[in-house]
């Protein structure tokens, strides 16, 4: 799950970074997008700031009391919504972005 997780980040966003903090995957762009972390039953996908970011087809399904973070649990056998998750990593990457004022 989390390779096929990880193809379809660096698909969301070419430009991604990735590196390994706190023994788990962790992507960036312009700051933290992301971290991928896997348990006995589950593959969780952390966003940093995933609390800012717009969630209309629901894939945010942990960490949802937070005010910063928001997190999706896969656990296996489920269906990887991949436009969804796709929308997210490049919300997340635009919300990185430097504000360009003067």
């Amino acid at each position: 799950m989390l390779s096929r997780i990880r193809a379809l980040i660096k698909q969301a966003d070419p430009e991604v970074t990735e590196e390994w903090k706190w023994s788990n995957p962790v992507w960036s762009h312009n700051g933290l997008v992301c971290t991928g972390e896997t348990y006995k039953s589950v593959v969780k996908t952390t966003f940093a700031k995933g609390a800012s970011l717009p969630d209309p087809s629901g894939p945010f399904n942990s960490s949802l009391e937070g005010n910063v973070r928001r997190a999706i649990d896969f656990h296996e056998g489920d269906k990887l919504d991949e436009k969804a998750l796709k929308a997210l990593i490049r919300a997340a990457v635009a919300l990185n972005k430097p504000s360009t004022r003067s």
